[in-house]
């Protein structure tokens, strides 16, 4: 009843990946930065649970990581988002 269609050479057309390796790069990217995030959010601890320490409420702990694994989330989206088949109008 219906064939399926194919290009005028006859063959069917070559399937292709939706990512390309600029997509993989800012992906790679983007999970080092939350890695990097994540590292630094950890530690901070007392082995005394009935010591505080202050510590972890220090600028790295609550500032920086978070800002860090925020910015790694942002750099994966755009990588999804990344068009690698738009051209360049120069």
């Amino acid at each position: 009843m219906s064939q399926k269609s194919k290009n005028k050479s006859g063959q069917s057309p070559k399937p292709e990946f939706i990512f390309q390796k600029r997509n993989y790069l800012f992906m790679f990217i983007g999970l080092a930065c939350m890695a990097l995030g994540f590292i630094l959010m950890s530690g901070g601890g007392s082995d005394d649970p009935n010591v505080f320490n202050p510590d972890i409420y220090n600028f790295r702990r609550i500032r920086l990581a978070p800002t860090l694994v925020l910015i790694g989330l942002g750099i994966e989206v755009y990588a999804i988002l990344l068009n690698p088949h738009k051209k360049k109008n120069n």
